[in-house]
């Protein structure tokens, strides 16, 4: 029987009135309005709206007031005789990609370093991930040994390690020739091209393995979250899919980039465009570390150079989603 039948007489359905149960009868024989079930899907859905709810709200009527009153201040100019702003147009957002050589200048800085770190930081914290879902002894304390460096650098060490304090005690170091040194230096390139003599491995890897290595430590503080969204997808890996591989034979290698490799391509993406904000909006960032300073002498120039590097971050992280996306490999659950 149809849901939208309202009030409609006996005679008119067509069905007898042994197939209707008297619940469904009023008072003069009329069928009573059937209430309409909600999904699950709805229900879930209307709760996942009520709980974003404040912060919804919270963009609409605080944040977005100022985002807009920023995009303002980097068109205006203070006027001193009448203490009032005055509308000037797009001039300082102009002026930073034509009069100002330094803003282009530590833009390819961040981009040339988020080029470097992005990869480093998704195959290490992967690596970890896969070696801390091993059952074995003392897991929970290897786990939270590798997330201490994330709650470590949000305080005092993130202010020691964004002024160099540590290399700035270093003012020598031993030179092996190279024209590098330093003691924070773990391995140079001389060493690396050795390694790598008869491997036909050209300059640019080498210059990425040493890169790598020497700036291990930082690596390590900026895998922490990532790694936890790369056991998180892990773990939700069913167990028989593994015994099923068992069973017909897979190795370890094939299992991982036929299995599990394609089932955490979503948190691959997560984290990638994770690690993407995160390096943009490092307080280590050449462009961050010039905006402030260039702010204490123009803040309307600052601000208009903040907004730009936004649209840029914005612009990347879509390319990034955009053409990562055609090889996320999304499990259905029906």
């Amino acid at each position: 029987m149809s849901e939208n039948i309202t009030e409609k007489s006996l005679d008119e359905i067509s069905v007898t009135p042994a197939e209707i149960a008297p619940s469904e009868l009023d008072s003069n024989g009329l069928l009573k309005k059937r209430a309409r079930k909600v999904s699950l899907d709805s229900r879930k859905a209307r709760a996942g709206y009520a709980f974003v709810m404040p912060f919804i709200l919270g963009v609409l009527f605080i944040y977005l007031p100022i985002l807009l009153d920023s995009v303002w201040f980097s068109m205006s100019e203070l006027n001193f005789k009448t203490d009032e702003y005055n509308f000037i147009g797009p001039v300082y957002y102009v002026e930073a990609f034509t009069k100002n050589t330094k803003f282009v200048t530590n833009l390819m800085a961040g981009l040339q370093q988020l080029v470097f770190e992005v990869p480093a930081v998704i195959i290490f914290s992967l690596f970890i991930a896969v070696v801390l879902n091993q059952k074995m002894l003392g897991r929970a304390a290897f786990r939270a040994i590798f997330f201490l460096p994330v709650i470590v650098s949000t305080g005092i060490m993130e202010t020691i390690n964004a002024g160099d304090i540590m290399s700035n005690q270093t003012q020598g170091g031993i030179d092996d020739g190279s024209g590098q040194s330093g003691a924070s230096q773990i391995v140079s390139t001389l060493d690396v091209e050795r390694l790598f003599a008869s491997m036909k491995v050209g300059g640019e890897l080498v210059t990425y393995v040493v890169n790598i290595v020497n700036n291990v430590y930082n690596i390590i503080n900026y895998s922490g979250v990532q790694m936890l969204i790369f056991l998180a997808g892990l773990q939700s890996i069913s167990p028989s899919i593994y015994e099923a591989c068992r069973i017909d034979g897979a190795t370890g290698w094939e299992t991982f980039w036929k299995v599990t490799f394609p089932m955490i391509s979503p948190m691959i993406l997560v984290n990638a465009v994770y690690t993407i904000i995160d390096a943009f909006t490092r307080t280590q960032n050449p462009m961050i570390k010039y905006i402030n300073q260039v702010y204490g002498a123009n803040p309307y120039s600052a601000t208009a150079m903040s907004w730009i590097y936004f649209g840029i971050i914005i612009l990347i992280i879509a390319a990034f989603a955009g053409i990562a996306s055609t090889f996320i490999f999304y499990q259905r659950r029906d």
